[in-house]
């Protein structure tokens, strides 16, 4: 089954959150539903990036390792330089 990283853009407010998930599009609902502590003060959130795994312990091992950066330039260099081809739509993600 994918797994997926994510990072996801606050509407509202310059902030990004990180996560991993195996249903990109139902954990964007649950964010914007203010079903998560980290991201409720935010709402609404869009998708903006996406790394695709084979298995979960990959996308929490990628998760782990943006979190560590803790480099608000590195991740709007990322999403600016690869997200080449990711949509940033979830309703539009293939296998």
């Amino acid at each position: 089954m994918p797994y997926y990283t994510y990072i996801i853009r606050s509407k509202i407010k310059e902030r990004f959150y990180i996560g991993s998930s195996d249903n990109l599009q139902r954990r964007l609902i649950l964010h914007n539903e203010g079903r998560s502590i980290s991201t409720k003060a935010y709402i609404p959130w869009e998708l903006v990036y996406f790394e695709k795994y084979d298995n979960k312990t990959d996308a929490l091992k990628r998760e782990k390792q943006l979190k560590k950066m803790k480099s608000k330039k590195y991740i709007e260099w990322l999403i600016s330089n690869h997200s080449g081809g990711r949509p940033a739509c979830p309703d539009k993600i293939g296998d």
